[in-house]
């Protein structure tokens, strides 16, 4: 992704979790039999309308490669109800495109021709099969959802705020790669976008893993969905099971670091020299565990994804439990839209 000055000016991170973002990314995660994820577990006790409802949904979402970008409007961001509203007003010519395009690489059922064709019936059976599945799927598990995705959400932004949009940026090492003035993924496929001054809309996502995910239809508003990250228990010591590994000072440092901080703030907090600081800081920060930014005569360290990870996997088991949605034990996959 290629940022102007005027797109760093207009990045920014999402309010909370968008609905259907997480009905479409928790669906790759259920069809692809995932025992442990949360969709999989709270569908598994639903009715038999699940399997309807699933009949509707399924071959609209596959779990490889493309599927219609018409699914996940931007105005989903204004709740469910507004988001499925602007699915079911998608445009004739639209639907027509983004169904022909899923088709080239799927068997898609009879039913998605008149869908295709805008016909109100049809629409109307996605509609009831989205609000059906976000309620009886997503919904008792709504605010672990939320509660993950605000956590991260004021952390990018904590960031962004004292650091400006470039330190917040190098927080998703190495899921992200920033190298001004270009942001690089990991992604299954080869793609180049420009983002022309538009700017970048963030979403943190309960459900999506390791690959982030993008829109195709360059010409929509850039939006790049990430996993949000655990949460981190605020119970973890320099006795947890990192302290062998890192080391009892070095362990307290990262830990320190789950809010950024200068150099000063983190030798107070952790209780250290300022030069001790500064030592640990580099090792962490060539070990890809912390990203420094340097803000005129000081440098704030800052957590990124891949320190987050190992702090989130040094807790004490029983911390971080209800905090996995299976992040370790899913086969990698293509997210959509990447093929």
């Amino acid at each position: 992704m290629h940022f102007t000055e005027g797109d760093l000016s207009r990045t920014r991170v999402a309010d909370g979790p968008d609905p259907l973002w997480e009905v479409v990314l928790s669906m790759h995660q259920l069809q692809e039999g995932a025992r442990n994820s949360q969709a999989a577990a709270v569908a598994g006790r639903t009715s038999s309308d699940r399997r309807t409802m699933l009949s509707v949904l399924a071959p609209l979402m596959p779990t490889r490669g493309y599927f219609p970008d018409f699914l996940t409007p931007a105005a989903a961001s204004g709740g469910l109800d507004s988001g499925i509203d602007a699915v079911l007003s998608t445009p004739k010519p639209r639907l027509r495109a983004e169904l022909s395009l899923l088709a080239q690489d799927n068997a898609l059922p009879s039913w998605t021709r008149s869908l295709a064709d805008g016909d109100v019936d049809a629409l109307r059976r996605l509609g009831r099969a989205l609000h059906q599945y976000h309620s009886s799927v997503l919904g008792p598990r709504w605010r672990d959802v939320a509660t993950r995705v605000e956590a991260d959400r004021r952390h990018r932004t904590g960031v962004q705020c004292r650091a400006g949009t470039e330190a917040m940026l190098r927080t998703f090492g190495p899921m992200l790669h920033w190298q001004p003035p270009v942001l690089t993924a990991h992604y299954p496929v080869d793609r180049e976008v420009h983002l022309g001054g538009r700017g970048l809309l963030l979403v943190p996502s309960y459900f999506c893993r390791r690959t982030p995910v993008a829109l195709l239809d360059d010409r929509l508003l850039p939006v790049l969905v990430y996993p949000a990250r655990p949460l981190l228990p605020d119970t973890i010591t320099p006795d947890s099971r990192l302290a062998p590994l890192l080391g009892h000072t070095r362990a307290a440092v990262l830990q320190t670091l789950q809010e950024p901080h200068t150099t000063t703030e983190l030798a107070e907090h952790a209780g250290v020299s300022l030069s001790s600081a500064s030592e640990h800081a580099a090792v962490l920060r060539r070990a890809g565990l912390v990203a420094s930014v340097r803000e005129r005569q000081q440098v704030r360290h800052i957590l990124t994804q891949l320190g987050a990870d190992l702090l989130n996997a040094g807790a004490p088991t029983s911390l971080v439990q209800s905090n996995s949605v299976a992040r370790s034990t899913l086969r990698p996959r293509h997210c959509a839209h990447h093929d």
